[in-house]
């Protein structure tokens, strides 16, 4: 016989499930005595539920496989739910496990009672209750297929007090999930290649989940063979070496003139596993709706997706993965216009020149600093904030998973994203790039940091301001700040009072020592960069956008 706790831990073991993230709670005290007989399965304490959330979400981006957290009922559910949104909208597959009243008092609004199912209905893929002991195989085995088929996501299970502790036979063990290659149709893969192979602008745009390293390459040496240029959404750029002579650039906030141009123009357009979204569409101006001037291949693997917004002259549900290895042997002898390919690589490139920065300190250089040394080998995390620009712009992504970055634009998430990278691939240097805004969401989880000697390195671009809202505030109201200045910590004091390392860096030839210094601790080290408010973005100052608006 076994408890209702003891059966989910089994299944998590069962089904590969090696680290989770959360914050006990005494809703799943049943699932925590439970973990005391599973060595093999790690239950990282953070100090927040959103910092679990996110470390799970952050794992899920790592593997492909589901990240899990566990959070209380209540509150606990409610702090978490920020990372339900980003692994939507990021198409991360995770589960989130979530404590429950005991059935016995559902519907009388007990102590923290929530119908989650009414609540998480429109960010998870599924939300529902385990009940019946006997039940958990069968769930659990039904939230990891669900988190990972089609377009990965979000999944939900709440878990009663009262099943937690029920005795049951022990169920049959349950096998790793497998996530099942979706192939598309022979004739439409056929139409596809006739049309890239006849098309005289042909653009590739990558993005989205269910990718892989190997996929990376593929894409590539296809790509350079008959003349693709590929981009990559909106912090999807780890999809594709950016190296790469086929390499065009990134379809993110503030694009390039030179890429919107490119997409404007294309005759045809072969989306991979990319939705082309608000960001990358550059506010749906690049494509018309419903039907876009280019031809539009457009490859998900979720039905539902194809002909949401956009109805494609191709909509194919497959795997971008599958579907390369089905494309490439019909391009044999395909060769596009390699002039244009390695223009829009050559204007990406040349993108990368910024002019000087105001102040003694300049991003630029300290984001060139990381690149010349750690390009092809680091993981690099930020949440959302002006700052993030400089890494998005500089940084070399030359292998996949290397950029852990919201597509939701949630503040907050490179701090945990960090942290679970460390867990991950700790052979591997781990950046987190934060605001002075961003990093205070979620500082907390360097205590989690700490805990684990975890060899982090936190770079705090300290202006004063939320820069991306003072932008928009001088931009759209001129000279009239609003609630966007920030007294902050002396930051570097703020790591030392947590166990970390501090360092202070206030002018650009103090960078490089002290993230090289910050490498070779047994441990994080949090480096405050203190930046003149002037440097907005790599090519704005806030005088300027003052001026323009």
């Amino acid at each position: 016989m076994r408890t209702g706790a003891q059966c989910i831990v089994d299944g998590l073991g069962q089904l590969g499930v090696e680290r989770v993230f959360g914050v006990p709670g005494e809703s799943f005290l049943g699932v925590l005595d439970a973990l005391v007989d599973a060595p093999g399965i790690e239950f990282v304490t953070t100090r927040h539920e959103s910092g679990a959330g996110f470390m799970a979400v952050a794992d899920g981006k790592l593997t492909g496989r589901p990240g899990v957290a566990f959070v209380t009922r209540g509150p606990g559910a409610m702090n978490a739910a920020i990372a339900l949104h980003v692994a939507q909208q990021d198409s991360v597959p995770m589960v989130m496990f979530v404590g429950q009243i005991a059935t016995d008092t559902r519907g009388r609004e007990a102590f923290q009672e929530m119908d989650y199912r009414a609540v998480f209905g429109s960010v998870a893929k599924w939300v529902t209750e385990i009940d019946d002991a006997a039940r958990v195989p069968e769930l659990l085995a039904r939230a990891f297929a669900t988190a990972t088929a089609g377009r990965p996501g979000p999944v939900v299970l709440a878990l009663p007090e009262d099943m937690q502790t029920q005795e049951v036979a022990a169920p049959a063990t349950l096998a790793p999930a497998l996530r099942p290659e979706i192939a598309a149709p022979e004739p439409l893969v056929a139409e596809a290649a006739a049309l890239l192979a006849q098309a005289e602008r042909p653009l590739v745009v990558v993005g989205g989940g269910r990718w892989s390293q190997e996929a990376a390459h593929e894409l590539r040496a296809l790509a350079e063979r008959c003349g693709l240029p590929v981009a990559a959404e909106f912090r999807c750029q780890d999809h594709i070496d950016n190296n790469a002579a086929c390499y065009a650039g990134d379809m993110g906030l503030g694009m390039a003139p030179y890429l919107r141009a490119a997409v404007a123009e294309a005759d045809v357009v072969l989306a991979l596993g990319a939705r082309l979204g608000e960001v990358p569409s550059d506010g749906y101006s690049l494509f018309d709706i419903p039907t876009p001037r280019q031809a539009l291949i457009h490859v998900l693997p979720e039905p539902a997706e194809i002909g949401r917004v956009y109805a494609p002259r191709l909509g194919i549900v497959a795997d971008a993965t599958t579907f390369l290895g089905q494309l490439a042997p019909r391009l044999e002898g395909m060769a596009a216009d390699p002039a244009r390919m390695h223009e829009l690589h050559r204007q990406s490139v040349a993108g990368r020149d910024f002019p000087p920065a105001p102040g003694s300190l300049d991003m630029s250089d300290v984001v060139r600093a990381i690149d010349a040394d750690h390009a092809g080998r680091a993981i690099v995390a930020n949440g959302a904030g002006n700052y993030s620009v400089w890494v998005h712009k500089l940084f070399t992504y030359a292998s996949y998973p290397s950029q852990l970055a919201p597509v939701s634009g949630a503040m907050g998430f490179g701090v945990p994203a960090a942290i679970a990278a460390a867990f991950r691939a700790p052979d591997r240097p781990v950046f987190c790039f934060a605001g002075d805004g961003c990093f205070l969401m979620t500082g907390q989880e360097l205590a989690t940091a700490v805990r684990h000697r975890l060899r982090v390195v936190f770079l705090v671009v300290n202006n004063g301001m939320l820069g991306t809202i003072r932008m928009h505030q001088e931009r759209h109201f001129p000279g009239r700040v609003s609630a966007t200045e920030l007294t902050n910590p002396d930051f570097a004091d703020y790591a030392r009072a947590f166990g970390a390392a501090g360092e202070v860096v206030e002018r650009t030839e103090q960078a490089a020592p002290a993230i090289e210094a910050a490498l070779r601790r047994d441990g994080p080290t949090v480096i405050e960069l203190r930046v003149d408010p002037e440097a907005l973005t790599p090519r704005q100052t806030l005088s300027a956008v003052r001026g323009t608006s």
